[in-house]
């Protein structure tokens, strides 16, 4: 017999989720993440959108709160990192930095990293006036001007997040408006603390073993500039946390799991929710819905056969 019925891989807002309506529906259920609560929302200082909470809520507070509820509804916590999924005998097993963990149903709820931005030098950088957190490192900032790179809700929230540290921001973006909800869209345009540079794109980042200044670009007239700055925030987007599939189910051109719209892969007991499946929002209460869809499709796949 497998160690569980359901195994759910990642700890953030869809792996939570699906552990606790998997535990609910009287699964024995086990959640493998490193750090067990969270997952990227861990580095948010305030979720906005999160239905019912109409302040925000910090990352930090509503991952362990949703940890909470997995644990309460009878699921197991386990810190461990998923190496490798495998299928075996009509079950599944999960691979972990633990030890192997065998699974009748496997939930992929493994989110994503940052996208480099893809200019020289880049590496040597990070750590150095290179930061994917606004609100890890915004603070030390305070005051002082540094470029925000990027589109979409995630660079719009690391602006705002910044300015609410007292930072300048100079945003750096290649499209003509800015992408993302019109409600954070509006904030950072309304900021004194924020200048938008829109159809310009970031070439290279200067400094010596310290981030000092970046180079632009401007996509209209093809001209580059350079600015003084003390920081560089990246957010070009996410790559998927895909790599210990190796083979056990297709991936789509961007490294993204398809499913259906239960979540259910090509292969016979394998979901995936969050931002691992192909064409997700990138919302954390999209990837809570997910989960949620899910853990109910699972199952109901060991309901159908147990008949």
């Amino acid at each position: 017999m497998p160690d569980y019925e359901i195994a759910v891989a990642g700890g953030g807002p869809a792996g939570l989720t699906a552990a606790f309506f998997a535990a609910r529906h009287g699964r024995s259920t086990v959640l493998l993440d490193p750090l067990g609560s969270g997952g990227a929302i861990l580095n948010t200082e305030r979720v906005e959108d999160f239905p019912g909470f109409p302040e925000g809520v910090p990352g930090f507070e509503l991952g362990p709160r949703m940890q909470e509820q997995v644990v309460e509804a009878g699921g197991t916590l386990a810190m461990s990192e998923v190496r490798r999924i495998e299928p075996r005998g009509g079950d599944w097993i999960v691979v972990t930095d633990a030890g192997d963990v065998s699974a009748s149903a496997v939930i992929l709820a493994t989110g994503s990293r940052p996208r480099q931005l893809g200019v020289p030098r880049e590496e040597a950088f990070e750590g150095r006036g290179l930061s994917t957190c606004a609100s890890c490192d915004g603070p030390l900032y305070r005051g002082r001007l540094v470029a925000v790179c990027g589109d979409g809700d995630a660079a719009l929230i690391e602006t705002l997040e910044l300015v609410r540290h007292d930072v300048r921001v100079v945003l750096i973006h290649p499209e003509e408006a800015l992408a993302g909800q019109e409600a954070y869209g509006r904030r950072v345009r309304e900021s004194a603390h924020v200048e938008i540079k829109d159809r310009t794109l970031l070439e290279e980042i200067l400094g010596d073993g310290q981030v000092d200044g970046i180079r632009v670009r401007d996509l209209v007239t093809g001209d580059s500039s350079t600015l003084s700055v003390a920081a560089v925030f990246a957010n070009v987007g996410r790559l998927p946390n895909t790599e210990m599939l190796e083979g056990a189910v297709a991936l789509d051109e961007h490294g993204c799991i398809p499913t259906d719209i239960w979540m259910r892969t090509e292969r016979d007991g394998l979901f995936a929710a969050g931002d691992v499946r192909a064409d997700a929002p990138g919302q954390a209460i999209t990837a809570a819905g997910d989960g949620a869809t899910a853990a109910v499709a699972a199952h109901r796949y060991l309901a159908d056969r147990e008949r």
